[in-house]
């Protein structure tokens, strides 16, 4: 199966292919440097966060979840991950002639790259039902480490110092 070449010898960019190139190797900014090319600043930008997000997790398996870095390091990953999920979805409900028009511009609106097929549809299904489970998590997770570090904060202010007893 040969790649289709156009005019101005850029290959044909598949719809359903960033679809899950952007959910699984999104992260990573795979799907930026499919679509893009290796210039775009975004694509080298997007393994910045997951790599802090990792190494937050890395910590808290190392230092248990009450490791106050981990629990800011670790949504990162999460609002990644959910952010590029987000971005399947939207590759996914474009329609044929609006992908085109972006990413295959040399190519008429009938072009099958840029066509829904059915694992177009899985993929935007995929997308959203574990981008939203992601997304969940890290501000369920994120809310929860800030709010037991408020309790803890406040039950040490509170504190009555012994000298101050009668």
């Amino acid at each position: 199966m040969g790649r289709t070449v156009l005019l101005n010898n850029a290959p044909m960019k598949n719809k359903t292919f960033a679809v899950w190139l952007s959910f699984f190797g999104g992260p990573l900014g795979l799907h930026r440097f499919y679509l893009k090319g290796f210039t775009d600043p975004l694509g080298w930008l997007l393994p910045i966060p997951t790599a802090l997000g990792w190494y937050g997790v890395q910590r808290a398996l190392a230092l248990g979840q009450d490791d106050p870095l981990s629990w800011v390091l670790i949504p990162m990953l999460g609002f990644t991950i959910a952010g590029c999920a987000l971005t399947a979805i939207v590759y996914g409900l474009m329609t044929a002639p609006q992908w085109n028009a972006k990413f295959n511009p040399d190519a008429d609106d009938s072009n099958p790259y840029g066509q829904t097929h059915w694992l177009t549809i899985f993929g935007v299904a995929t997308a959203l039902l574990i981008g939203t489970t992601v997304l969940m998590a890290s501000i369920v997770f994120s809310f929860q480490r800030y709010f037991e570090n408020q309790i803890e904060q406040a039950r040490a202010i509170s504190q009555v110092p012994e000298k101050a007893k009668p």
